[in-house]
């Protein structure tokens, strides 16, 4: 391992961090605020580096984890000074977009798969099913809406106009972030908030991110060919693999590809 010596002016230095899969779901290995924080301290304060260089590949997931994961990026490159750099590789969808935000500049491959500025809410309906096969639901509540979009009852009408407007209101959150740190950026003549995609080079031409790049021909670029790397992952821990969080992981695997499906990846 190579010291850095204070009387010894050293190369530029990058730390990376690795932001790959789903957001928030149930499996060990997802990104969350929780489990990412101490991997964010360790880059942002280590080394005194030029710069984060955050390596985006996640079809999106939780709003409120995209949220606050992207607001301690934010947090922590604003206290230390440290600007930031996001690289997407697959794709950069809807949280996973959320996350890019953070960066100061977003670079992509050509083929990456860039926006999804939107929200969706998802489920399924078994009435008729339990109808068929005989079985009674009895559901009993203390309010009247504790019960609302439950799958195994027929969809209510007031139940999906409530629905609509907290995901609505949740868009409107996504919105002002995009707009927020993307500004003057963003193209006007074109509507951005549809939940479209797009590829790499039409999303520069929009605005949502700042060019076609690999990270270390740009981090070179930006920063001088003696430009060292270090890399931070999110570490899955060992104990992890057995008993019930194993299964726990091969469900939210299968979420997790699902979320990818999407994409067409």
């Amino acid at each position: 391992m190579k010291i850095r010596l204070p009387f010894i002016k050293n190369p530029p230095l990058v730390n990376i961090v690795r932001l790959s899969g789903a957001i928030g779901m149930a499996g060990r290995a997802s990104l969350t605020d929780t489990a990412l924080a101490p991997v964010l301290e360790r880059a942002f304060r280590r080394g005194k580096p030029a710069a984060v260089a955050l390596e985006l590949n996640s079809p999106g997931g939780s709003p409120v984890q995209s949220s606050l994961i992207a607001a301690r990026i934010r947090h922590l490159s604003e206290e230390t000074g440290v600007p930031v750099h996001a690289f997407v590789e697959d794709v950069a969808a809807s949280g996973g977009y959320w996350l890019a935000t953070a960066a100061d500049e977003i670079w992509a491959d050509a083929s990456s798969i860039v926006g999804s500025i939107g929200v969706i809410s998802s489920g399924f309906g078994a009435h008729v099913f339990l109808a068929r096969q005989g079985i009674e639901r009895r559901v009993h509540t203390a309010g009247r809406s504790k019960s609302m979009l439950d799958p195994f009852q027929p969809e209510k009408k007031e139940d999906v106009q409530k629905l609509q407007v907290i995901l609505e209101e949740l868009h409107r959150n996504f919105i002002a972030q995009v707009k927020g740190r993307r500004g003057d950026r963003l193209a006007t003549d074109t509507d951005l908030f549809t939940g479209d995609i797009w590829l790499a080079g039409r999303a520069a031409e929009l605005g949502l991110i700042d060019g076609v790049a690999h990270l270390k021909p740009k981090m070179q670029e930006k920063f001088g060919d003696k430009v060292q790397f270090r890399r931070y992952v999110l570490r899955r821990p060992f104990w992890s693999r057995f008993a019930s969080g194993a299964a726990q992981d091969v469900l939210a695997g299968i979420e997790e590809r699902a979320a990818f499906a999407r994409f067409g990846l």
